[in-house]
């Protein structure tokens, strides 16, 4: 169970509670910080380490350390880096800079999750990601690493690893072994990325506050989630004033509040939103972290799939893009698109939803749309973006 969010939304707090709920139903859970931001331990109010260590009874806690993962999962590969670099001609210095892959600390991450999953370790995995940016370069991280891996080293594998043989015996530097190592650790991300990508063993949850700015980075990390095929089942609305506070001071703050409760909940749809309950006060330690568990999920088990259907997805159809989005909508209401850059705007009545598109369809405009069965579908084609109002 991923949580993610812009920063500053509360995702650790959501996340540590939602570990310390399923703990006290009996489920041996931990909960995994992979924000260098490392507050994770100010919300246990616990210094935690780079190991899991128990909190209390079924719950367990890690904060990653880049720099400690890298000394238990790197070994020969970073030996196998230099090398490479050195011969293709680089100094020292720029060797060792280029050594370190990029993604490194997400990839740390992901090598803890493929051991604990292999090893059948917890009954649950709550991942306290970092913000939206680092999360969608964390989850694509196999892809992007896979693609590096290919231009760093263009020899065919047997032809790798004889040079690597022939290096060792020369050297002593494990050229071929560190080759092989490699080869075994982009295994494991592909592998912990197929069961991140399954929705029935994972869910992402975006955690958003009712305020304009973070509705939309919200958007655009469930856009991207969507796009990349990850399983994204709730969204959790935090900090929420309650709307007895419409006669108080913050009258205007409790009404704009409850104005953007109703575009959080009408823009995730067909997604069920969670909310949190503002406690007026900063939250750590096991007591507020219950007290926070027990407002958002009440009666309901939090490791439920609360939807499990991809409800936006961008495919190709012959030289067009045609994107899908499931609108539980009427036929009376049948929706109607509009294109502003990188935003399609959709419309069915008096209801209106923003949709923050995949950023190279601002560069096709919308040449069809049509709504079947719950779903518009909307045909994009090249040309020159579509100026604000022009559909």
């Amino acid at each position: 169970m991923l949580f993610t969010g812009k920063g500053g939304v509360g995702k650790t707090t959501t996340a540590a509670a939602t570990a310390l709920r399923a703990a006290r139903q009996g489920k041996k859970t931990l909960v995994l910080s992979v924000d260098p931001a490392h507050s994770l331990s100010d919300a246990l109010d616990i210094k935690l380490s780079p190991e899991p260590q128990q909190i209390t009874d079924n719950l367990y806690a890690q904060e990653l350390d880049v720099y400690y993962s890298m000394k238990k999962n790197w070994g020969n590969i970073r030996e196998l880096l230099l090398t490479v670099f050195r011969w293709q001609g680089l100094d020292r210095i720029q060797a060792e800079e280029f050594a370190t892959l990029p993604g490194m600390e997400e990839a740390s991450a992901f090598l803890w999750l493929d051991q604990y999953v292999q090893e059948k370790s917890f009954d649950l995995i709550v991942v306290d990601s970092a913000p939206t940016g680092e999360t969608l370069t964390f989850l694509t991280l196999p892809q992007v690493t896979q693609w590096w891996m290919q231009k760093a080293f263009p020899l065919q594998r047997s032809a790798f690893k004889s040079f690597g043989a022939m290096t060792r015996m020369t050297t002593g530097i494990p050229l071929d072994k560190g080759y092989v190592e490699m080869e075994v650790l982009f295994d494991k991300l592909e592998r912990i990325r197929d069961v991140m990508s399954d929705p029935n063993v994972t869910s992402m949850r975006i955690v958003t506050n009712p305020e304009r700015m973070v509705i939309n980075e919200s958007q655009r990390a469930y856009t991207y989630l969507q796009l990349y095929g990850y399983p994204v089942d709730a969204v959790i609305a935090n900090r929420v004033l309650p709307g007895e506070m419409k006669d108080s001071p913050f009258a205007d703050y409790v009404a704009a509040q409850q104005s953007y409760l109703s575009e959080i909940e009408t823009s995730f749809a067909p997604l069920p939103v969670f909310r949190v309950p503002h406690l007026g006060k900063e939250v750590f330690g096991l007591d507020l972290l219950e007290e926070i568990g027990t407002a958002l999920w009440g009666d309901t088990d939090p490791t439920d799939v609360f939807h499990r259907e991809q409800s936006y997805k961008v495919v190709e159809d012959g030289k067009r893009y045609r994107l899908e989005l499931r609108l539980p909508l009427s036929d009376e209401d049948a929706p109607e698109a509009e294109q502003f850059g990188d935003m399609l705007v959709v419309r069915a009545g008096s209801r209106r939803r923003n949709l923050v598109l995949p950023r190279f369809l601002a560069y096709y405009r919308v040449a069809e749309q049509r709504f079947e069965d719950d779903w518009l579908k909307v045909w994009f084609e090249e040309g020159a973006p579509v100026a604000a109002g022009r559909r």
